[in-house]
């Protein structure tokens, strides 16, 4: 755990470096959106898509100075969906990261325009990134917008979290809960390792192993965070907790109990493991990440 942890730290250093230069200030009152942009894409977090997404394109000999446009606008397109998820009309959260959220540090309008302002960067930026040949930027283009869009992507995930209802039965809601998480959280992590096989031009079977790897490592993150809310130290966590049961959320832990909950999630870490370890040796920072996800404090 303590070696993942320090391969994230040392990651997060290079490439908070590397992600603040992508925000120059702007002359005039513009420039509001930009500090309001930068101060949620810069505001802490632990990097985890982006590193995944480098980790597994270093797995096709990728180097990060060629991966990192594509991580780093996957992160300013996650970042934009926090903003906007703690708005008042959605979650209603004051605390991201252990910071005031975007809409308390500058204003609710502002942070409106700071998430767009994000997400349509983020597709410039990738656009723009001549270290990547251009027809991969285009698969790439295609791979992160539908991850991200209302037919299966994350607002489609977002809206189920906002207003699914019981359909009366175990087997439908199991169901609901598994399809909520798959676009919410999945599809992010998805497109990080599909992005990772894209860039490097990995043979169809390879990224098949990737897509699996992290569906499975989507479900035990989803399952972590449920399990955070209810048990985690807020302070570490760095958001307000207990709401998903204040809010009647659908979550993993609302229809399995915590324990029965965490097996699956361990179970799902193993498999994920095992899976991923067809690549051999270099496959060991991803299996260590894997179990980082479902052994994470925050």
């Amino acid at each position: 755990m303590s070696d993942i942890v320090k391969t994230l730290t040392t990651f997060s250093q290079k490439f908070n470096q590397d992600l603040e230069k992508c925000f120059p200030a702007a002359n005039g009152a513009e420039n509001r959106v930009i500090e309001a942009m930068k101060y949620s894409v810069m505001n802490g977090g632990k990097r985890l898509r982006p590193y995944l997404l480098c980790e597994c394109a270093s797995l096709f000999g990728v180097p990060y100075e060629t991966a990192f446009p594509a991580a780093a606008s996957l992160e300013m397109l996650h970042s934009y969906s926090l903003i906007h998820d703690d708005l008042p009309a959605m979650d209603n959260d004051d605390l991201r990261r252990g910071k005031p959220t975007c809409h308390k540090q500058f204003d609710e309008a502002t942070a409106i325009l700071a998430g767009d302002g994000l997400l349509t960067y983020a597709f410039e930026y990738l656009s723009n990134a001549l270290e990547i040949r251009p027809e991969i930027r285009l698969a790439l283009t295609q791979l992160l917008s539908g991850a991200a869009g209302a037919f299966g992507g994350m607002v489609s995930g977002q809206t189920l979290d906002l207003y699914a209802v019981s359909a009366g039965n175990k087997v439908e809601d199991e169901k609901i809960i598994a399809r909520l998480e798959e676009m919410k959280t999945g599809r992010l992590l998805r497109y990080a390792c599909e992005a990772g096989a894209v860039l490097g031009k990995a043979p169809l079977e390879q990224r098949r192993i990737l897509v699996s790897y992290s569906r499975k490592i989507g479900q035990a993150f989803q399952i972590a965070d449920d399990i955070l809310d209810r048990e985690g130290d807020q302070q570490l966590v760095g958001k307000t907790l207990h709401k998903d049961d204040a809010q009647n959320k659908f979550t993993f832990v609302a229809y399995y109990g915590i324990e029965a909950a965490r097996h699956k999630a361990k179970e799902l870490v193993e498999s994920a493991v095992a899976e991923i370890g067809a690549f051999g040796s270099q496959a060991e920072n991803l299996q260590a990440l894997a179990h980082y996800i479902v052994e994470r404090k925050y």
